[in-house]
């Protein structure tokens, strides 16, 4: 029963999380908004391992949650520098 409740809540984040992605006024919504659609999967994968009784899904909810992470930070990077790496080559190679 209350596995229930709690995923039901998560979906009502979930869901709410998607609609500021898709409507946010500005990019950093929608980047606040993927990152929440981000961790409400990983709490969803999480209850689902409890609700299953298989631990593999913690597993999966870990790397989903790593995976989040970095791409946030990269999203992050990406706004601030404008790319997300340096090109190829040593200095003296570029223009």
């Amino acid at each position: 029963m209350i596995y229930g409740a709690v995923v039901l809540a998560l979906l009502v984040t979930l869901t709410l999380a998607l609609v500021r992605a898709f409507q946010g006024p500005t990019v950093f919504d929608r980047a606040l908004a993927g990152n929440a659609v981000g961790t409400a999967t990983m709490m969803l994968l999480a209850i689902f391992q409890f609700i299953s009784g298989r631990p593999e899904f913690v597993d999966l909810a870990l790397v989903y949650g790593f995976l989040n992470v970095i791409g946030t930070i990269a999203l992050q990077k990406f706004f601030r520098y404008g790319d997300l790496g340096e090109p190829g080559g040593t200095e003296g190679e570029r223009r």
